[in-house]
């Protein structure tokens, strides 16, 4: 609680705040708690945005997953802050227990969330919020131990040399924010392209551990009994051997962790600066799966039925022309090729690394019958949204976005009414647009949410539903769901400017979608996602 207390009198100091005894001038000693509060800074947000990418990536739903993460830490931290004041008269001490934990917890983090959501992830029931309680759990523990921080570097930087508080908290707020910047940009650039999220999770623990191990033995030693410095030297060395020792056997633990997620068939495993790409069988006669992210986005089980019900109605119509957004695989041009009357293929794909799969990767390039070399297909590497708004209007006679699914947060936009517009304006007159609007019965208020968006933008939406979907691996936003709760069907809405002529081959797949409907639901924009 915070405690009420009589003010001191000016200029004087508490019974345990006397001059501290430094091994160097007050000057050097001073800069020294600065430089130390500015790397203890750049840890600490590191954890905080290693915490949000890890959970955004198992779990789903990065919006939720940075907004938990950032309010519990938050208030872990003034927590903290208030508990620490218990500890001021051994300020030294504290700070030095303080930093320990915090490297320990702060750089394993990344490991036993992982660990967590691979080895009990599958089990169901209360196991599959295993991630999120210890997400949870993580923000709580390093907000606190961020929090006590601050009122331990206030304490120790006033005894160096006494000044006011307001000169006092602007100096150290000043170090703590240019470390937090130095943090917040080294994580994306640095240490997550070169190192990955566990080691870089793990060296940043090792840099914490180090720099407040420095800093307390180094220059506030004399403020510890010697029993008190062996025992944060012994705490500091093993907090270091934990870390190394983690760091050494991280490769086998991810290739563990990875087994334990997809099985023991996994080919194919990498790292690219989109997201993680794991191929699975596709030798031997095991069925070949495509995960991104850890989402299943391809499987060779019912991708036939998957790309026949997505591709086959917008070919109906004018299809010299076609534009596929999405499909890096190549899986959705095979299909369009096999129509009559193709002139040009143009394929829209983010990662480059899924295409250059998708051309030498020898079974995924047996499923798309070697697409990739013929002469009418060509592929661009960037964003779709990008890409639409750079084409001239009236281009192409059909559009197939084999986009990912809506709710997942990095698709949301492709799934917006400017982004229709966007793929309205480009569609010849006749031309038809075949949208991926995620599983029907399992998210049926995201389906029908596509659907009023397409509305919105002009065109006159075709909903249908199409079933014999193969059970397994979530396919979703929310990759902690398990096999029972995964979905069993696609939704699809076909879409053009004029009314679109009902089908034969259609109809009952257009019915079995009416079944589900959800009136009234406004469409998503980029301002106000609804999915």
């Amino acid at each position: 609680m915070i405690e009420p207390h009589a003010p001191a009198r000016p200029g004087t100091q508490p019974p345990w705040a006397g001059p501290a005894r430094l091994p160097v001038r007050p000057g050097t000693g001073r800069f020294l708690v600065l430089a130390g509060v500015f790397v203890c800074a750049a840890c600490g947000l590191v954890y905080e945005l290693e915490l949000v990418a890890l959970a955004s990536y198992l779990i789903g739903d990065s919006v939720t997953q940075a907004s938990v993460v950032l309010s519990v830490m938050v208030f872990a931290m003034g927590i903290g802050s208030l508990a620490a004041k218990r500890l001021r008269w051994h300020a030294a001490a504290g700070f030095g227990a303080v930093e320990a934990a915090l490297a320990l917890i702060g750089g394993c983090s990344a490991m036993a969330l992982y660990a967590v959501f691979a080895w009990t992830g599958s089990w169901g029931g209360l196991w599959a919020q295993g991630p999120r309680c210890l997400l949870v759990a993580f923000s709580l523990a390093i907000g606190l131990l961020i929090g006590a921080e601050v009122p331990l570097l206030m304490e120790l930087i006033q005894r160096i040399r006494r000044q006011d508080a307001g000169g006092a908290v602007a100096d150290l707020f000043a170090a703590d924010y240019v470390g937090a910047l130095v943090g917040g940009l080294a994580f994306p650039f640095l240490l997550l392209p070169f190192l990955g999220q566990l080691t870089g999770t793990l060296l940043t623990g090792t840099v914490n551990v180090v720099a407040g191990g420095c800093l307390v033995l180094g220059l506030f030693r004399r403020d510890l009994t010697r029993r008190g410095r062996w025992l944060l030297i012994l705490a500091n060395l093993t907090v270091l051997g934990l870390l190394a020792s983690a760091a050494v056997l991280v490769d086998d633990f991810e290739r563990a962790a990875r087994h334990a997620v997809y099985g023991e068939d996994v080919r194919v495993a990498l790292q690219t600066d989109v997201q993680e790409v794991v191929l699975t069988g596709g030798d031997h006669g095991r069925p070949l799966d495509l995960f991104l992210d850890g989402r299943l986005r391809v499987s060779q089980r019912d991708e036939r039925r998957y790309h026949e019900a997505l591709v086959d109605p917008a070919m109906d119509g004018p299809h010299a022309r076609v534009l596929v957004l999405g499909g890096g695989d190549g899986l959705a041009a095979r299909d369009v090729l096999r129509h009559r009357g193709v002139r040009r293929v143009d394929i829209v794909e983010l990662d480059a690394e899924v295409v250059q799969l998708a051309r030498h990767d020898a079974a995924l390039a047996a499923l798309n019958d070697h697409v990739y070399g013929d002469p009418r297909v060509h592929v661009t590497t960037g964003d779709a949204f990008d890409l639409l708004r750079r084409v001239h209007p009236g281009t192409y006679d059909a559009v197939v976005a084999d986009l990912p699914d809506p709710g997942i947060t990095a698709s949301t936009k492709l799934y917006s009414q400017e982004f229709y517009g966007l793929a309205r304006r480009a569609l010849t007159e006749r031309g038809r647009l075949v949208v991926h609007a995620g599983p029907v019965a399992s998210r049926r208020r995201v389906f029908w949410t596509v659907v009023s968006t397409v509305r919105a933008a002009g065109l006159h939406p075709v909903p249908y539903r199409v079933g014999g979907r193969a059970s397994g691996f979530a396919a979703g936003p929310d990759r902690t769901a398990g096999t029972s709760r995964s979905p069993r069907d696609w939704g699809f809405v076909l879409a053009a400017r004029g009314v679109v002529p009902a089908e034969p081959g259609l109809r009952s797949d257009v019915r079995a979608a009416e079944r589900t409907r959800v009136p009234g639901l406004p469409a998503s924009t980029l301002v106000h996602p609804r999915y």
